[in-house]
């Protein structure tokens, strides 16, 4: 039996090597009165896992889509078997296996980084907490504020539910191996936004029309939405998606017609 995994370019992965960096992403998870279990997601040769094992006031378990590296946990972490899951995040039914809250964390491989938080917004209800490891610009985009460059789609989206921290900067040299560009871990935990006041499928829609022709005024750029006719003169007509925060959007949503 290997004690290597062998990192997959195929995969997204990058393995963290800093054990001090591991334990204080682990430490960042600021909820855990709130959930019983925490997943990681991608945990490679368990830098992370050995952390999270460590605590006894939630139930740890681990998914990868690697068979290496399910194989490596089983043999140096033979205390968490049950809890290792072999297969894809994406396709995990998540509230058959955490009918109750759970947290999010990890090493996220960095071609689905995206994709993971898009899966835990559907599951919002369910998850108090995230706390990953991204592409720096990835993570700068997601937590980017309004009349920002790097704000965006994904900034508005997960901002609509997620209260959202950029903690710290990874440089490349922390990996094995080591990725062409920096790192950052971010946290995102749950707001008291329970619904939007809004039409939220609408609201998706006008935030990815906005920001798909982010240069050209919201006047412009949302044209095949039709508005309320009092709204037809608003300020927010003569401004860019980036301008807007995520209440503005919601405000928006509620002047556009409806069928």
């Amino acid at each position: 039996m290997s004690d290597f995994v062998r990192a997959k370019k195929k995969l997204g992965q990058h393995f963290l090597k800093n054990e001090d960096i591991a334990q204080k992403i682990v430490e960042s998870l600021s909820r855990t009165s709130e959930y019983a279990h925490v997943l990681e997601v991608g945990p490679g040769m368990g830098v992370l896992t050995k952390y999270l094992i460590a605590h006894t006031n939630y139930e740890t378990h681990v998914i990868d889509i690697d068979k290496e590296s399910i194989a490596y946990l089983k043999v140096n972490f033979p205390s968490l078997e049950k809890n290792i899951i072999d297969g894809d995040f994406l396709e995990l039914d998540l509230e058959k296996l955490f009918p109750g809250p759970f947290a999010v964390i990890g090493n996220f491989p960095y071609n689905i980084s995206t994709e993971i938080l898009f899966k835990v917004m559907d599951h919002k209800d369910h998850v108090p907490e995230v706390v990953g490891m991204f592409q720096k610009e990835v993570a700068e985009r997601i937590a980017a504020k309004p009349r920002n460059k790097t704000y965006g789609i994904t900034s508005v989206l997960l901002q609509a539910f997620y209260d959202i921290d950029y903690l710290f900067t990874v440089a490349e040299n922390e990996f094995i191996p080591p990725p062409r560009v920096k790192s950052a871990v971010i946290r995102l935990r749950r707001n008291a936004v329970a619904k939007l006041d809004c039409d939220e499928k609408l609201f998706k829609q006008l935030v990815k029309a906005g920001f798909n022709q982010r240069r050209k005024t919201l006047r412009n750029s949302i044209r095949a939405f039709k508005l309320k006719p009092e709204f037809l003169d608003h300020k927010y007509l003569t401004q860019r998606a980036e301008e807007l925060s995520v209440a503005d959007f919601v405000a928006l949503t509620n002047m556009v017609e409806t069928a």
